[in-house]
């Protein structure tokens, strides 16, 4: 007996060995993929090369960005639920991937509580509503008056099923009263695209995102869904002023790793990606390139924020009926 537990005790210390090793030798000669569950152009792919670059020079290994969109975030997400937990694969997690979804989805492939480390939030981002310019509509109010004689046409486009962009657009249709058919994208650049040359009347996404189409004259900005005008579009009212103030969904951007990656790993990712953030050059960036709100939280605000999301938007979505599915 006293030889089986004097065994058993070795074992344990051995791994515990081992689990101290790797978190000590992290990184290694290998490089980090960073997963982003959402198509190329999209915020979340933005904030994965300007930090991961950052990230890279920081510990001197590459940080390779792996694009795979698809259902809503929820095929990159599961990926990285799946990965060894070495500090080696990280997941550009939203509010959709890990809270939205949970409500959207009768049966998520992940937990985006037990599957995880929160690494950090990186940065909220407004959503703003736009629309196609030969629509005619100068305001929120005109687009409202515009659905309501035009119901067989009153649909929207967004990112995917279960991002912010679609939340925003089925908060909406609640909100005035009127279905809406919502049409999910693989990802913001095709959606905005498809908005632009008017097989969609409209959207809600980023507003760096849909920028370049504004200034083109093939969209308009009606709305942001933030508490402020943002100093991007300081022309542009927010939902409240524009007389919609249950139009407030804001997205973020955040890190997470594999559940079990070292704690040490942990902290040294969430140590030299805020240090990344509060340099002014990517601050910069992410801000007035970007129209993001630069945060930089520790593990356990990236925590709190997350389960406080997914009970706050769980009951949001059974409101407004929304569904992935």
């Amino acid at each position: 007996m006293h030889r089986r537990l004097a065994l058993a005790a070795a074992c344990s210390a051995l791994c515990l060995f081992a689990t101290a090793a790797q978190a000590n030798d992290w990184p290694a000669a290998k490089p980090i993929t960073w997963v982003v569950p959402f198509a190329a152009g999209g915020s979340t792919d933005v904030v994965a090369r300007a930090v991961g670059q950052e990230l890279s020079m920081a510990i001197k290994q590459a940080v390779v960005v792996d694009n795979r969109p698809g259902a809503g975030g929820t095929i990159g997400v599961q990926a990285v639920a799946r990965a060894p937990a070495d500090g080696y694969t990280l997941i550009g997690g939203t509010i959709s991937t890990h809270a939205i979804n949970t409500g959207l989805y009768k049966k998520l492939p992940y937990d985006p509580v037990k599957d995880f480390e929160p690494v950090t939030l990186i940065a909220y981002v407004p959503n703003v509503l736009m629309v196609n310019s030969a629509l005619g509509v100068n305001t929120v109010q005109e687009l409202v008056e515009w659905i309501r004689k035009n119901p067989e046409k009153a649909s929207y486009a967004s990112s995917g099923a279960g991002t912010s962009t679609h939340l925003t657009g089925a908060q909406m249709s609640e909100l005035i009263k009127v279905p809406m058919q919502h049409i999910a994208y693989k990802g913001s650049p095709q959606a905005l695209q498809d908005v632009a040359a008017g097989n969609v009347p409209f959207l809600f996404d980023q507003l760096t995102a849909g920028l370049p189409l504004v200034k083109a004259g093939k969209l308009k900005f009606l709305a942001v869904t933030t508490k402020t005008r943002s100093p991007l579009a300081p022309d542009v009212p927010t939902t409240a002023e524009a007389g919609f103030p249950g139009l407030d969904l804001v997205s973020w951007q955040a890190v997470y790793a594999p559940k079990g990656t070292p704690r040490d790993v942990v902290n040294r990712l969430n140590a030299e990606m805020v240090k990344a953030l509060k340099t002014p050059e990517l601050k910069n960036k992410l801000e007035t390139q970007f129209g993001m709100d630069v945060v930089g939280s520790t593990p356990a605000e990236l925590a709190a924020i997350t389960a406080a999301d997914i009970a706050r938007l769980g009951a949001l979505v059974r409101k407004t009926g929304a569904s992935a599915e």
